[in-house]
């Protein structure tokens, strides 16, 4: 166990590829407030859904690249930070890799299994393929037909949020999942921020436990995920996601908000 500081100081890296997983819940706010804290510069920042917290890790000037497969304000409109990044370049130039859905878990499912590649049939009739070096196809030899081929992704380090650990820092989150498993497995390096630490893991319907070997650093961080929410801890705050529509729309309020988040300890 160590602080959340600590973990991103000595495993997050300028230059370095970052996914930060976490579907609809157990999103790692707290982690991404943190590398923006530390001022960490040139990610690729690695993510299925870009939402608030891919936003604000591209306004603070974090982030040089962008690979994804769908990005927006959840319920309420467009990443403003986002578009700003991509359209004027500020706080610095974004470039972007887009995928599909079902491209990006299987890209991580590759990483994870230790392949260089995944397979599946996807991308026919978009021209994705024809703008993303990582999309390729393959010819299956046992009936010949062609099927997209999407290369394995491997993070230099995967941070998810997870309800809680035990002391030895064994991992369990559960409730709707995405590919927080696969993203830490396919990772060199991974960080888990958890709500509590319990003296045992008392099993829960549909729950995942990631072992403490596959694990780098586990830092407690209660409210890590807010404002979107901890099945069984606390509730998603919809005014925040509405509130932030008007705050990343305007460089100026977006600096202001910038300056309060470093002046917080997290």
């Amino acid at each position: 166990m160590q602080s959340l500081p600590q973990a991103v100081s000595e495993l997050v890296h300028d230059g370095d590829v970052v996914a930060l997983e976490g579907f609809t819940h157990l999103i790692p706010f707290a982690a991404g407030h943190e590398i923006i804290r530390q001022g960490r510069r040139d990610l690729t920042l690695v993510r299925m859904t870009p939402d608030l917290v891919y936003d604000q890790m591209i306004g603070a000037g974090c982030a040089s690249k962008l690979v994804f497969s769908w990005g927006g304000n959840p319920g309420v409109g467009s990443l403003h930070r986002m578009r700003d990044a991509l359209g004027a370049g500020w706080p610095v130039p974004l470039q972007i890799e887009e995928h599909s859905h079902a491209g990006m878990a299987n890209r991580y499912v590759a990483g994870a299994s230790g392949l260089p590649f995944a397979v599946l049939r996807g991308y026919a009739g978009t021209e994705l393929p024809e703008h993303t070096d990582t999309i390729s196809t393959v010819t299956c030899p046992f009936t010949g037909e062609e099927l997209a081929a999407v290369k394995a992704l491997n993070p230099d380090v995967s941070i998810v949020h997870a309800q809680r650990a035990d002391r030895a820092g064994n991992v369990q989150f559960w409730g709707i999942l995405g590919v927080q498993k696969e993203a830490v497995l396919a990772a060199e390096r991974a960080i888990v921020t958890v709500e509590e630490i319990v003296d045992e893991l008392t099993p829960v319907p549909g729950a995942v436990v990631l072992p403490h070997w596959v694990l780098d650093a586990v830092a407690v961080a209660p409210g890590g995920a807010a404002p979107s929410y901890a099945h069984g801890y606390y509730d998603r705050d919809n005014a925040a996601y509405r509130a932030w529509d008007k705050v990343s729309r305007d460089r100026e309020a977006f600096s202001v908000w910038l300056k309060d988040l470093k002046e917080k300890s997290s």
